[in-house]
């Protein structure tokens, strides 16, 4: 009996989608070289059964302020148990792999941790881990390409048993070697009644069918919003354009709360989705139904007979981001395959290539070129629609802190949203999808958003509660709901003090909100003096040296000092790389002068105020 193939256990844990992409890779090339890979999101992973494992690789991402992904959280849980012990893990060989942006002060704090702990249990490193980074020249590929090809060899010294095709593998360039992973039915018209669905059923369908693994859990949309006002916050002569939104519900409302989250699915341009069905020769009125290919009997399953089919283009319009999100360079390698055109076909597998790689990086990612962009630049290939139902990156919803607060603004949601554009390093300009979507709609046109309501990081603060509250530019979003909501509450009972420390380039232009917090921080009002309250402003542009939300901070010391003694909690929120970080050493540099204390001691004190769910922060990159 001769020993047992042997087989690679690939985990990631993805926040929006790189991990995944990531893991895929690993698992593909492992397979390439004639080892049997499965690719398992740490959320759907048993971890009691790890001991079990003889090769994992860990795929983790790390989000700006050095969190883990959502579906690595139980999983990172078990792992922290005391009785596993330090032999838990010493049959099993692993190797970590982590995607970062060495921007944050946490870079890739995730796959440390991770790799630190597995040692900690037992496990024997295969390699040492690989650190990718978002700001190297081709991102997070640009370590993993290296790292995956010394995992190949090594793994190889340690059992040949894993490669049977040696650890190199070339790739043929005329076979298909990969099969799609889904396959997609097409079915009679006559069968259908397309009134039977209501909008909320069709959304959920759709999402509930796609490849797009990140949006299972909830397909359907909690409910509709439909726009009532768009207004300009910023003047004329600012860099930024910042919007204020407002939403009423349509037919139910939700129930969320101050430091909430919404999160919305944004609508396409149509001709754009026009033209990517014509240019992949698709029938938009043709009825579907996706689903994986592997069934336990190869046979169709069952599913995808009993489900209710959808609209082709319905599909498209609502799971498939082909006007704003650019591919993965796996695309360029199946697009190579189906390259008539020889020049397109070689250029296609250098894209694909190792050496083609910082290339593909600057015409692809740098640009933000989108799938519709990347076919039209490549007319000879004809992709067959299961493919692209796989590559074609998943339509994501976009979220945004809520700006109101049901107690003062019933029945509506608020949301103050930055317009995103910027210009690419060939001079194009491209735009954000959600937010130029959401700036271009106007009250009268009657859309119906579907959206999402979720806990933030921010929990709701009893209104007893004193707050230090900082909020600069769009961060000032919930503090805005916060500070409505608690002006409410303040005339029928009394409420305990808020700080705000809110921030912006110019005071003239970019002053968001300013008539809102000015009245509120005259006599009497939840921002005011005599409250025991107080609004700070930092300008960073209107004199020479730039003046941030951190200084006015330690400007007011003895006073955020006083408030932390008298139980505050500390809110921080924000789309700054550094701003939290800045924020946190100056509160550290306060404690320390205020307690005769060390930097280490002001520290752990802080730490501890976040343990106690005292020290809150909300970014967004």
């Amino acid at each position: 009996m001769g020993e047992k193939p042997r087989k690679l256990l690939v985990l990631y844990a993805s926040q929006t989608g790189n991990a995944l992409d990531a893991a895929e890779r690993i698992g593909r090339e492992a397979e390439r070289r004639g080892c049997s890979a499965s690719i398992v999101s740490t959320d759907e992973f048993d971890s009691s059964s790890l001991p079990h494992e003889e090769a994992v690789v860990f795929v983790v991402s790390t989000t700006g302020q050095g969190d883990s992904p959502d579906s690595f959280k139980a999983f990172w849980r078990f792992l922290l148990q005391r009785n596993l012990g330090n032999c838990w893990l010493q049959r099993v060989r692993y190797a970590v792999f982590g995607l970062g942006d060495s921007g944050y002060q946490k870079y890739n704090f995730v796959a440390k941790k991770l790799d630190k702990r597995l040692s900690d249990l037992g496990a024997t490193t295969i390699i040492e881990k690989g650190l990718g980074d978002d700001q190297h020249p081709s991102g997070y590929e640009g370590t993993l390409d290296p790292w995956m090809l010394s995992l190949w060899s090594t793994l190889y010294q340690i059992n040949p048993k894993y490669f049977p095709k040696g650890p190199d593998v070339k790739i043929s360039q005329d076979e298909v070697i990969d099969q799609p992973k889904y396959r997609i039915l097409y079915h009679k018209r006559e069968k259908l009644d397309p009134n039977l669905l209501a909008e909320s059923d069709i959304i959920q369908r759709a999402r509930g069918m796609s490849p797009g693994k990140l949006f299972k859990e909830k397909s359907k949309p909690d409910c509709f919003l439909k726009m009532t006002r768009n207004e300009v916050l910023t003047k004329a002569g600012s860099t930024k354009d910042v919007r204020h939104f407002e939403f009423q519900f349509v037919s139910s409302t939700i129930e969320y709360e101050v430091g909430d989250v919404v999160e919305l699915l944004p609508s396409q341009n149509s001709s754009s989705i026009d033209a990517f069905i014509e240019r992949c020769d698709l029938d938009p009125e043709s009825f579907i139904t996706v689903g994986p290919r592997e069934t336990e009997n190869n046979g169709v399953n069952e599913e995808m007979i009993t489900e209710l089919p959808i609209k082709l283009k319905t599909f498209i319009e609502l799971t498939m981001d082909v006007t704003s999100a650019s591919p993965r360079r796996y695309f360029f390698e199946v697009m190579s395959f189906y390259a008539t055109a020889e020049h397109e076909k070689e250029r296609l597998l250098y894209f694909a290539s190792p050496e083609g790689r910082d290339d593909l990086y600057n015409y692809n990612q740098k640009e933000r070129r989108s799938i519709l962009e990347v076919l039209e630049d490549f007319p000879s290939v004809q992709i067959p629609f299961e493919w692209l139902v796989q590559l074609v990156p998943p339509l994501k919803a976009r979220a945004f802190s809520i700006s109101s607060s049901l107690l003062a603004h019933p029945a509506q949601v608020h949301l103050t949203v930055s317009i995103v554009s910027w210009i690419t390093p060939y001079k194009r300009t491209r735009k954000g999808l959600c937010s130029s979507w959401l700036a271009s709609l106007t009250p009268e046109q009657e859309v119906n958003i579907p959206v999402w309501f979720h806990k933030g990081s921010l929990p709701a603060p009893s209104q007893s509660l004193p707050l230090i509250l900082v909020g600069p530019g769009t961060g000032c979003a919930p503090f805005r709901g916060l500070i409505s909501e608690r002006s409410v509450q303040a005339q029928s009972s009394p409420v305990a003090p808020i700080m705000f420390f809110f921030g912006c380039r110019n005071k003239d232009t970019d002053f968001l909100y300013r008539d809102f917090w000015e009245s509120h921080s005259r006599e009497g009002g939840t921002l005011s003096e005599e409250k025991g309250g107080g609004f700070y402003t930092a300008f960073s542009r209107d004199q020479p040296k730039k003046v941030y939300v951190q200084h006015k901070i330690r400007e007011m010391s003895k006073k955020v000092w006083d408030l932390l003694c008298d139980g505050a909690a500390v809110y921080v929120a924000g789309s700054s790389t550094k701003m939290p970080s800045d924020v946190m050493s100056a509160l550290e540099e306060i404690v320390s002068e205020e307690t005769g204390g060390s930097k280490e001691v002001a520290s752990r004190w802080l730490k501890a105020l976040e343990k106690a769910g005292r020290y809150n922060v909300e970014a967004w990159s």
